[in-house]
């Protein structure tokens, strides 16, 4: 890097001592030059970043003497190093640019504040940006919503980064207050498409889990329309396919905000048609994955939409295909260097996007099976299906595991399935290994879904037994995560059901009295109204009752008195009577 330094200064000596200049003629000549010397190139923006130039054009956005076209030139050249690595980014972050440039956006000059706009756009679209800056002064966000009708320009690049910076309920809520709901509907009936598509993200990332939020949008209206006729009419098959998406997201976040109801005609026949449609094999791989998860995030809780869906435009065949995707078999890593750089981050790209194909796919087969035994047993018999899911479990990417258990976990909710295609796959052993060391997300969803498979119905009960369920149980209940702890013991509880006395005292002792006493007094009262479902199978017997109150006789009356004597609801009380 010095030797590049060194070079870059030595070669252009003069108009980088001329940046410097107090002559603005000479100054501006010398940042063309700068300007045309960075653009496409990641050495020389690197370069200039470590000659501490940064410190000179930051100097010159905040001097009031600067001229417009001094101004403009710095803030391209500003927005061209933006546009290098994620490093630039942070460098310009560090050397304080954000709020010059946000300064800049109240300057009279219309061209200097697109300039600088479209430098804010680059650096709020990286992930080492500060998204709380454009919130610490409550005067910037109403700014910029005072800016969106001046230009096309203005538009497109505040759309995207109040996109960009909309990352948490009190910013939605911050942005809705602010006018940027009604903003948005005007510019969604915008004739221009880039200026269109950013709005569409931008409510979507508003309305995302937000009732508030989504109440609002679901009532304003532009030119007599609503927001959701607006997108409806966005839906239209004519549209690009990424504007149908975006649409269709949009109505997917309102309704599952509660702002619309699933039954409502723009959901049940628009957007759920819309995001079917776009699953199909002769659509984009990028649009199959968006529609698929999108898709999978609408009906997830309704159970009259996984119907619709389910018997939609063959959706489960549509989804079965994503699985089968694999990379073009056409690329190869062979030839000269560069060819093979080149051909492989076309292979790294592909392989990236059949991972993704697979998580979509997982994902859309969940919620179409979590309530419907009927729409369960067509997923299951899809040729091959439960071999993809075996393998997902054990695939090395921790979102298609994620995406897989949790299929597996919405499939094992069938007693006819656990009694037959679940035995023929044994599920269970790619789900024991993944519960070995495995991320909390992904251990809740294993751990629940083991819950099942302990069921006294399920054959897969006796094999999980011998593989070491019961102490992976007894630690899940130790866990600081609530929902590890009510799913171990929900499991143990499952065990324990009509078992065998040997299985009986294998639980006790390993899950030890004092343990017991610990979850009779969780604060969850889930894991409450479990343990003494625990304790309530452990003495289904008179002769499980005796041999086990016999060693541990005294410590369990002393749990019946604690939660009997506790502040505890009716319902808990009567377990122990």
């Amino acid at each position: 890097m010095a030797s590049v330094i060194y070079q870059v200064v030595e070669s252009n000596r003069t108009y980088v001592d001329q940046i410097y200049s107090p002559d603005q003629e000479k100054c501006f000549d010398a940042l063309v030059q700068l300007k045309n010397s960075v653009i496409g190139s990641n050495k020389q923006k690197s370069a200039v970043i470590q000659l501490g130039i940064l410190t000179r054009l930051i100097r010159i956005l905040n001097d009031e003497k600067s001229s417009p076209e001094l101004l403009v030139e710095t803030a391209v050249i500003l927005g061209s190093l933006a546009k290098g690595t994620d490093e630039h980014v942070c460098s310009l972050v560090d050397a304080g640019v954000i709020p010059a440039l946000l300064n800049g956006i109240t300057h009279p000059c219309q061209r200097y504040v697109e300039a600088c706009l479209r430098c804010l756009r680059t650096i709020f679209g990286s992930s080492c940006a500060p998204v709380s800056v454009l919130y610490q002064d409550s005067n910037i966000i109403p700014h910029l919503i005072h800016l969106i009708p001046q230009s096309i320009y203005n538009q497109e690049c505040i759309t995207t980064i109040l996109t960009h910076c909309c990352q948490t309920p009190e910013q939605q809520t911050i942005l809705c207050n602010s006018g940027a709901i009604q903003a948005t509907a005007a510019l969604l009936c915008s004739p221009v498409y880039r200026v269109q598509m950013p709005s569409l993200n931008c409510l979507a990332q508003m309305c995302h889990k937000n009732e508030k939020v989504s109440n609002a949008a679901s009532t304003a209206s532009f030119g007599g329309k609503s927001i959701p006729d607006i997108l409806v009419g966005l839906l239209a098959r004519d549209k690009p396919n990424e504007m149908q998406l975006a649409s269709a997201k949009c109505l997917t976040y309102i309704c599952r905000a509660g702002a619309i109801s699933p039954e409502d005609p723009k959901i049940l026949y628009k957007a759920l048609s819309c995001l079917v449609r776009m699953c199909k094999k002769d659509k984009l791989c990028n649009e199959r994955i968006t529609a698929a998860e999108t898709l999978s995030y609408l009906i997830d809780v309704d159970t009259e939409l996984q119907r619709v869906a389910s018997i939609s435009d063959h959706l489960i065949s549509s989804l079965t295909e994503f699985l089968k995707y694999q990379p073009d078999p056409t690329l190869s890593a062979g030839g000269s260097s560069v060819v093979s750089l080149t051909h492989m981050k076309k292979v790294n790209f592909e392989m990236k996007l059949a991972l993704e194909m697979k998580q979509a796919a997982f994902k859309a087969f969940a919620s179409l099976g979590s309530n419907d035994e009927d729409i369960r047993k067509r997923i299951i018999d899809t040729d091959s299906l439960m071999d993809h899911i075996v393998s997902g479990l054990s695939d090395g990417n921790a979102k298609v595991s994620l995406a897989a258990v949790r299929c597996l976990h919405s499939l094992s909710r069938s007693v006819q399935q656990l009694r037959t295609t679940f035995q023929d796959h044994t599920v269970w052993k790619p789900l024991m290994q993944l519960l070995h060391g495995a991320q909390d997300d992904i251990l809740i969803v294993a751990s629940s879904t083991l819950c099942n498979l302990l069921l006294e119905f399920s054959p897969s009960k006796e094999p999980i037994l011998e593989s070491g369920a019961v102490d992976l149980l007894c630690s899940l209940t130790c866990r600081d995560d609530p929902s590890l702890r009510l799913n171990g013991i929900w499991a143990l509880m499952n065990m324990a059901f009509q078992a065998e006395q040997k299985i009986k005292s294998q639980i006790l002792n390993s899950l030890g009295t004092d343990q017991i006493f610990r979850l009779l007094s969780d604060s969850d009262v889930n894991v409450l109204m479990k343990t003494l479902g625990l304790l309530r199978n452990l003495l289904s017997t008179k002769p499980h009752i005796d041999y086990i109150m016999g060693l541990h006789g005294k410590q369990i009356m002393q749990a019946v008195i604690l939660i009997l004597e506790g502040d505890h609801n009716a319902e808990v009380k009567e377990q122990v009577q």
